[in-house]
């Protein structure tokens, strides 16, 4: 365990590699524990990342660091996640069904963001999320306007506001267990490409999703 370590002997190149492992483990089990019981301690989570208390506050001085470091770290992964879709490059119904699977796959990973009984989390100094997403797809239904794939009846930027709205109903549908995680999905789809005027297109593409844990029936 990283905090066994004599820090006086121990290189600073381990030291550093030590204090990134225990990060990644407090974070990681934070992402779980966190989903499953919101308010869980500080204890609890230094338990399940297998590190000491001391070891948690040593890297996260109070829950609030804590929770703004997951949500920093949730919004990296995302974005990292919409870079690897190729949303600029995909066909604009496909770019967009591409961009709300990555989505679901963010709530999948962080169920903690489900739940609107949760602690309230503090916000980064510029939102990690709501930034860099809207613009992102904005760009993706301009040029599916662009293109004739995407009806130019509306603007792009309310268009996208308000395909980011539908997922977070359907996310919404899914913790009050109204729907599974696929049904919304494919609702919060199919209500997307209409909204944004799409033309027809393969009714046998389903998107890819995966059921959060415990959102699934």
């Amino acid at each position: 365990m990283p905090d066994s370590h004599d820090t006086a002997t121990t290189p600073p190149r381990r030291r550093r590699a030590d204090a990134r492992r225990s990060i990644d483990a407090i974070l990681n089990a934070a992402r779980v524990v966190l989903g499953e019981r919101p308010d869980a301690s500080m204890d609890e989570i230094g338990a399940a990342a297998g590190v000491t208390r001391q070891t948690v506050y040593a890297h996260f001085p109070s829950r609030d660091a804590l929770l703004l470091a997951l949500i920093e770290a949730a919004a990296a992964e995302y974005l990292a996640a919409l870079d690897a879709a190729a949303l600029d490059t995909a066909a604009p119904a496909e770019a967009l069904a591409r961009f709300l699977d990555a989505g679901w796959q963010f709530l999948r990973r962080n169920p903690l963001l489900l739940n609107p009984a949760g602690p309230g989390a503090p916000r980064p100094g510029r939102n990690a999320l709501s930034d860099p997403v809207p613009p992102r797809l904005e760009q993706l239904i301009r040029r599916g306007q662009d293109t004739g794939d995407f009806g130019a009846h509306l603007p792009a930027g309310w268009l996208a506001a308000a395909v980011i709205g539908l997922q977070h109903t359907a996310a919404a549908e899914v913790t009050a267990e109204r729907l599974t995680t696929d049904e919304a999905a494919a609702l919060c789809l199919r209500s997307a490409l209409l909204l944004c005027g799409a033309k027809a297109r393969d009714p046998e593409r389903q998107p890819v999703t995966q059921c959060p844990e415990g959102h699934g029936r």
